[in-house]
């Protein structure tokens, strides 16, 4: 039994069957129309050569980390460094014909594969930067240093892309708050305290990790926060846009790219994950609020609990139509 602040969601198969018939599986060439919203239940190796070229601005990648894994008994061996080279080659030769010309590309490794997955990137890709996240939680080692970051790695298809900096700006406490005739200098005097929107730097330290008692977090071993893809997503995407996922797992890129106004195309192998993706984007209908992303801004970890922005509120924000840019 859960204790009743445990929101986690773990249904099974058999009592999330609903859900699982909301997935669709792609066997034969299919259209973007078919596919569009969609979680696809199948491995991408063979779901992707079967999807529409050039459909997708903004792709999405969190591969299996060269590790030992046990992903609810889909299971992952960790491999040699030219092995996981060549199965790095082989989902970006799949992908990269359904990205647009201008299509924007992350991908999520830990601090070992990074050094893989970065120079394989390098080949195929222009290379914008390498973005570090503090994981937050993390086991500790008696003979190295706590592994307690994580690397997503930035490219392009091409020079030209989109990146809408002013959508991802963090807001950060002011210390030592400087006035210039007795006004606030860049920074902005509020009830809550003195706060500056700050541009964002490749370094976060700003995400929590799902836990037990967020309405977001599920029983998948590596799950990534909505915050950490809202950002990725607010940045090099557009509303209505189409955001690629083909290791989706338990669903949060689809989630997050439906909440802030744009398409996904989500594939994922595990059928447990695809129940949990599919519960996870129809609660997205009542609540599409994402913890720590708030009047256009990101906050602080640990700062005052944000208030719930209604679904209107919430989609005018981040398609701008509270900042003029629509």
């Amino acid at each position: 039994m859960k204790a009743g602040r445990n929101k986690t969601i773990d249904i099974g198969i058999e009592e999330g069957r609903s859900y699982l018939e909301r997935c669709i599986r792609v066997t034969e060439p299919a259209s973007l129309e078919q596919i569009t919203d969609k979680t696809i239940v199948g491995d991408s190796f063979d779901v992707l050569p079967l999807l529409p070229e050039g459909f997708a601005d903004l792709l999405i990648v969190d591969p299996p980390y060269n590790l030992d894994k046990d992903f609810h008994g889909n299971k992952f061996k960790k491999i040699n460094d030219d092995m996981y080279e060549e199965y790095t080659e082989a989902w970006i030769a799949e992908v990269k014909p359904l990205l647009k010309p201008n299509a924007s590309v992350y991908v999520c490794c830990d601090w070992d594969s990074s050094l893989t997955i970065g120079t394989v990137l390098k080949r195929h890709f222009n290379i914008q930067n390498r973005i570090t996240w503090q994981r937050e939680k993390g086991r500790g080692a008696l003979s190295n240093w706590k592994n307690g970051m994580e690397d997503i790695w930035f490219a392009t298809n091409s020079k030209s892309y989109t990146f809408n900096v002013d959508s991802v700006k963090v807001r950060r406490k002011v210390i030592a708050p400087y006035r210039v005739d007795g006004k606030p200098k860049d920074w902005e005097e509020t009830a809550d305290g003195n706060f500056r929107n700050t541009y964002p730097s490749n370094f976060w330290d700003d995400i929590s990790i799902p836990y037990w008692s967020m309405t977001e977090n599920t029983a998948h071993p590596t799950q990534k926060p909505e915050k950490l893809l809202a950002k990725l997503i607010l940045a090099s995407s557009n509303a209505g846009d189409t955001v690629l996922d083909p290791f989706l797992g338990s669903g949060s890129t689809s989630v997050t790219a439906k909440k802030l106004g744009r398409h996904f195309v989500g594939i994922e192998a595990n059928e447990q994950y695809c129940v949990w993706a599919e519960k996870r984007i129809e609660m997205a209908d009542e609540d599409p609020s994402i913890q720590g992303y708030a009047d256009g801004v990101f906050w602080e970890r640990n700062t005052k609990a944000l208030q719930k922005k209604s679904q209107t509120d919430q989609f005018d924000i981040v398609c701008g139509r509270k900042s003029g840019r629509v």
